[in-house]
């Protein structure tokens, strides 16, 4: 990733994401394991999330280094505004059930390229996906949350794989969902993503996060990358 921190479009290597970071040392594990993006949690029911005064700093730690991203859920323009000019993140992710129209509408009104998260079960979750092709810089496949879930994401569960088969060869995505330094090598040996996500995978309780734990799952990830020949993956643009 270049040192301006732009993670949108094509890459030359596959991208790794460190999110729901609460605190400084979090954020230097991730940058000193090589983590390509961290990710900064706004949505207050999840143990990850960091208020506004506290997610500038990291990103500040962060910047010129990696690519920031601040994650919400159904916020509203307000909520949006405030975190783009107190953190001012390299990328917006929206991790509710924002429409295809309303991520455009952000996207244009701030300048920023922009993340969509998508659950998955089954293979009629696939189809989901269509609408933000065109509107989101990374569409992000998480697993589908259970029903008694209190957050979209974080919730260590992982998805059938084999669903994204029936993917566009071409389509680039982030792949997330109960990832962790033993799954992840797999994880990028089967699906070929263009970027993996990771947040309670790396950690030894809800939003602490464990740096030896950081840097095995970038390590696995990477070899698991270097194991493969760059045609393997979904390098072009969505």
């Amino acid at each position: 990733m270049s040192p301006s921190g732009r993670t949108h479009g094509a890459a030359d290597h596959l991208l790794i994401k460190i999110c729901g970071l609460t605190d400084t040392a979090a954020v230097d594990a991730a940058l000193d394991a090589g983590a390509d993006m961290i990710g900064l949690v706004f949505f207050p029911p999840s143990p990850r999330h960091v208020s506004l005064d506290k997610g500038a700093v990291l990103a500040e730690r962060a910047r010129g280094r990696a690519g920031i991203v601040a994650l919400t859920v159904d916020a509203d323009e307000p909520t949006l505004r405030d975190i783009v000019r107190v953190v001012q993140p390299t990328m917006l992710q929206f991790h509710g059930s924002e429409s295809a129209d309303a991520v455009r509408v952000v996207r244009a009104a701030h300048g920023l390229p922009v993340m969509k998260a998508i659950g998955i079960a089954n293979a009629d979750d696939l189809a989901r996906i269509a609408p933000y092709r065109d509107t989101a810089d990374h569409i992000l496949l998480d697993a589908k949350p259970p029903k008694n879930a209190t957050r979209p994401g974080g919730n260590g569960a992982a998805f059938d794989w084999s669903l994204l088969d029936a993917l566009d060869p071409k389509m680039r995505f982030m792949l997330s969902g109960g990832l962790d330094r033993d799954s992840v090598a797999d994880a990028v040996r089967r699906t070929r993503p263009a970027a993996i996500d990771v947040s309670s995978g790396v950690e030894v309780a809800p939003g602490r996060k464990d740096p030896a734990l950081i840097a095995a799952f970038v390590d696995a990830a990477r070899a698991a990358e270097q194991s493969l020949p760059a045609s393997a993956f979904r390098r072009e643009t969505a």
